[in-house]
């Protein structure tokens, strides 16, 4: 559902082990999580929303391995569907919340409580995701050019 929200020059990745899950044409990579209240095993309280941030130590490209240490996108979507009822679809993209924020305003940490995201960005309905991104990949190519033009005059 994230790829028909985000069309080109976005790029799906749906290789196994690709090291993110969207490529924009001029670089920029991004990663999406999910988690949902509802599971398919039986339980009697929803699922606690956590999503994995670790950094890695590389990725796979095919059958070559790169080291590489550290998170392999520069934006994450963290998505979340809340609905535990009889009405929960987890096929319609309107039941879903989508939360965007740039790896650098990701802490250190390996995991991240929906609770945490919330602190950093407020929820976007998939109608709203492409502007959200859009959003999130103009201030990291912003910070990233900062960040080059502070190392050259540093």
């Amino acid at each position: 559902m994230v790829d028909l929200a985000l069309p080109y020059p976005w790029s799906w990745h749906p290789e196994d082990w690709a090291p993110y899950d969207f490529g924009h044409q001029d670089g920029t990579r991004l990663e999406v999580k999910q988690s949902s209240a509802l599971q398919s095993w039986p339980t009697t309280k929803p699922s606690k929303p956590t999503f994995d941030i670790k950094p890695r130590t590389g990725f796979w490209e095919g059958a070559n391995w790169t080291a590489q240490i550290g998170r392999n996108a520069d934006i994450y979507v963290f998505a979340y569907h809340p609905i535990t009822d009889a009405a929960a679809d987890h096929r319609d993209p309107r039941q879903w919340q989508f939360y965007v924020v740039p790896t650098t305003a990701l802490p250190n940490f390996q995991t991240i409580t929906l609770g945490s995201v919330a602190k950093l960005t407020e929820p976007v309905p998939v109608e709203r995701l492409l502007d959200a991104v859009e959003r999130a990949r103009e201030a990291f190519l912003a910070a990233s050019l900062q960040s080059i033009e502070q190392q050259a005059n540093g």
